[in-house]
């Protein structure tokens, strides 16, 4: 009633005790759920979901096997009385795929990364309803699938496909190129990227700038719009980083298991 005589300090509060409402409100509406009944929830839904045997049925209505972004499993959950539970469920399926797309597509992961934040941060601004929401979170994992399924159209490897994304950022690309121009340019920037990395290259300031010259000669190669092949530059170099620091992770975890694997064979060996 009085916001206009507040100042600025307690307009900030204010916003954060509405924004606290809200959420509250949104949690514990609707059959009084409580945090922690949600999360139980969804932790036991997901604990059904994948099985040694393979992807079963999270709702009893679904007959046909699917993955967590099958069509038929985003319309059981959009199906759901309890709102706030499919809300919830949706956010953390999309989080984890968001942190998927972290490790593997940097332009990918930034882009449904950022549709993901600016529905939840409607929603809890209370800009958009239970169902409002679901609809939008819906649509992301569609749009998800759709990307995923997009490097098998294209005839692209995942790590290709990361590079295509990075070349073809700006919209404008699309205009400059067929499909079949940027898939080529796409293989030839991998496979070259691929030939010309060492170890540790993004840590070493004469390896780093060898691969800019390399990556500058095939854009101008295959006449890559000028105004657009700085920021092409960074994203590509931004991947293959990305790329590299995965791939060296994957070789520490495999090596360490099997560090642990040899470790348990002596024990074993040892013991009387």
């Amino acid at each position: 009633l009085c916001r206009s005589l507040l100042n600025e300090e307690q307009r900030f509060l204010a916003a954060f005790f509405e924004t606290v409402h809200t959420l509250l409100s949104r949690m514990t509406g609707k059959g009084k759920v409580t945090k922690k009944e949600i999360n139980a929830r969804i932790s036991e839904l997901l604990k059904q979901s994948v099985k040694s045997e393979g992807v079963i049925n999270l709702f009893s209505d679904v007959k046909a096997e699917f993955s967590l972004f099958d069509t038929a499993f985003l319309d059981e959950i959009s199906k759901m009385k309890e709102k706030n539970i499919a809300v919830e469920l949706l956010k953390k399926l999309l989080a984890e795929k968001v942190a998927l797309y972290q490790k593997t597509n940097i332009v990918q992961s930034e882009k449904f990364s950022d549709l993901l934040n600016r529905s939840l941060s409607n929603y809890l601004k209370g800009l958009l309803t239970n169902e409002e929401v679901i609809q939008e979170l819906l649509q992301l994992a569609k749009d998800i699938a759709s990307a995923d399924s997009a490097a098998n159209e294209l005839g692209l490897t995942p790590e290709e496909k990361s590079f295509y994304d990075a070349l073809t950022k700006p919209q404008a690309v699309h205009d400059f190129y067929s499909n079949e121009e940027l898939v080529a340019m796409t293989k030839e920037l991998t496979d070259s990227l691929r030939k010309n990395r060492t170890i540790d290259w993004q840590k070493k300031e004469s390896a780093r700038a060898g691969m800019r010259r390399m990556i500058k000669h095939l854009l101008k190669k295959y006449h890559y719009p000028p105004e657009e092949a700085a920021n092409a530059l960074e994203t590509v170099i931004k991947q293959c980083e990305q790329w590299t620091d995965n791939e060296q992770e994957i070789y520490t975890t495999k090596s360490a298991k099997m560090y642990e694997i040899h470790e348990g064979e002596i024990q074993m060996a040892a013991e009387p």
